[in-house]
C-alpha cells in the first residue's frame, strides 16, 4: 500500500509540473527564457541570464484586471501586466522598448550617456529619464523615488548587492540574459520577454519575424557566392589579440556572410586570447580586417603597435569597425542596437565582404577605417 501510495503521489507531482507547462509558448532560437500561459496569469522563466546559472528564475505576470490566488513564495515577484514604468540597465534594452513604442515607460537608466538613440537622447535632454550611476552600484536613492514596476537587470555571476536591496524594497528585479545565447537570432528573440511584460505579444512576435525574415534572407543571398574573402578580427590588448571563437555569435555572423574567418575551427562562444605571433601566422594575409578594438583610424592602430602595419588589410586599408558610428554622448550604436538588430549586422558585413550583392545599401555600423 506504501509503494502504491507514494507512486500515485509521485506521479500527481510529475502531472503538476507538466501541467504547468503544458501551454509554453514557442520560441524558435532563444533557450533562456521560457514563457507558458496559465489561463489567468503567463509564467515568465529565466533559465541562464549568466554562465553557469544553476537557478530558475520563476514570474508570474498577471493581465490588469484578472483575479488570481498565487502563492508568492512559488515566484521571485507577480506584476501586474502592461507596466506602466521600466528602468532597464543595458543599452541593448533600449531598442525592444522602441520597437514596440513603449520608450515613454523608461524612466531611469544607470549611465545615460552610454544611450545612442535619438529618440531615447531626446526623452533624457527633456529630463524624463533620470541617471542612476552605475549598474554595478546604482543610486538606490533615486530608483525608490521613481519606484518603477520592474527593473530589467543585467549580471555576471548572480552577485549584485544593488538588485538583492532593490528587491528587498518590493521592486521586482528580472535577469536579462540575451547576452548568453548562443546565436544571433537567438539574441534578438528576447524583444518577446519585452512584449510579454507590456501585454502585446503579438507586435513583438511581429517585430521579430520581420528581423529573422531579413536575416535569412540576407543570409541567403550571400550562400550564392563563391568567393568567400578571408577575415582577421580583434586586436591587442596588452599583449594579447583578443578574437572571436569559432562557435561564437560573431563568428555566426561571419560565417552566414559567406566569408572564410580564419579562427573558425576554433571552439567555445568567448574569445579566444592569443599571442601577436601566432595571430600573424595565421592572418598576415587575410583579406579584410574587422572590429580592432576601440582604434578609430589607421594612425591610432599603427601608433598602438607598429606591427599591426605587416598586415595585408592594413597595407591594404581594408580594415572595418563600428567604432566610429556613435551617439551625441559618445555611446557606440553598434552595442546598442547590433544585439537586436542582427540583420542589420549581417548587411553591414555582406556589404563589406561581397559589396556587389547589396550596391545600394549603406552600412549602418560599420566603416572603412581612414
Amino acid at each position: 500500500m506504501f509503494i502504491t501510495f507514494f507512486n500515485c503521489k509521485n506521479d500527481s507531482s510529475k502531472k503538476a509540473i507538466t501541467d504547468l507547462h503544458k501551454n509554453e509558448i514557442s520560441l524558435k532560437y532563444a533557450q533562456g527564457f521560457s514563457i507558458s500561459d496559465q489561463g489567468t496569469y503567463k509564467l515568465l522563466e529565466i533559465k541562464n541570464p549568466w554562465p553557469k546559472s544553476e537557478k530558475i528564475y520563476k514570474y508570474a505576470l498577471v493581465p490588469k484586471g484578472n483575479k488570481v490566488n498565487l502563492n508568492k513564495n512559488d515566484f521571485e515577484a507577480i506584476l501586474t501586466i502592461p507596466i506602466k514604468k521600466i528602468v532597464v540597465t543595458s543599452t541593448t534594452h533600449i531598442p525592444s522598448l522602441e520597437l514596440l513604442d513603449v520608450e515613454q515607460t523608461l524612466v531611469g537608466f544607470p549611465g545615460i550617456n552610454y544611450i545612442s538613440s535619438e529618440k531615447t537622447r531626446n526623452r533624457i535632454d527633456n529630463g524624463k529619464v533620470r541617471e542612476l550611476g552605475k549598474n554595478e552600484g546604482i543610486n538606490t536613492e533615486v530608483l525608490l523615488e521613481l519606484f518603477p514596476d520592474v527593473v530589467i537587470g543585467f549580471g555576471i555571476d548572480g552577485n549584485n548587492k544593488t538588485f538583492e536591496t532593490i528587491k528587498k524594497s518590493n521592486i521586482p528585479v528580472i535577469y536579462d540574459g540575451d547576452w548568453v545565447e548562443s546565436s544571433p537570432l537567438a539574441k534578438a528573440e528576447w524583444i518577446k520577454l519585452f512584449g510579454l511584460l507590456y501585454d502585446n505579444e503579438k507586435q513583438a512576435d511581429s517585430i521579430f519575424n520581420t528581423i529573422e525574415n531579413n536575416y535569412l534572407d540576407a543570409k541567403k543571398l550571400a550562400s550564392k557566392v563563391n568567393n568567400q574573402p578571408t577575415i582577421l578580427s580583434g586586436a591587442m590588448y596588452n599583449d594579447v589579440w583578443y578574437l572571436p571563437r569559432g562557435t561564437s555569435t560573431e563568428a555566426q555572423l561571419l560565417k552566414d556572410a559567406n566569408t572564410n574567418y580564419l579562427f573558425k575551427d576554433t571552439k567555445g562562444t568567448g574569445s579566444l586570447s592569443l599571442n601577436f605571433e601566432t595571430v600573424f601566422a595565421k592572418a598576415k594575409d587575410a583579406d579584410i580586417w574587422l572590429s580592432p578594438s576601440n582604434y578609430e583610424s589607421l594612425e591610432a592602430l599603427e601608433n598602438s603597435n607598429e606591427h599591426y602595419t605587416m598586415f595585408k588589410a592594413f597595407q591594404n586599408k581594408n580594415i572595418y569597425s563600428f567604432t566610429n558610428t556613435k551617439g551625441k554622448t559618445g555611446g557606440v550604436l553598434y552595442y546598442e542596437l547590433g544585439m537586436t538588430r542582427p540583420d542589420l549586422v549581417l548587411k553591414d558585413l555582406i556589404k563589406i565582404c561581397h559589396p556587389e550583392l547589396l550596391e545600394n545599401y549603406q552600412p549602418y555600423f560599420f566603416k572603412k577605417l581612414n
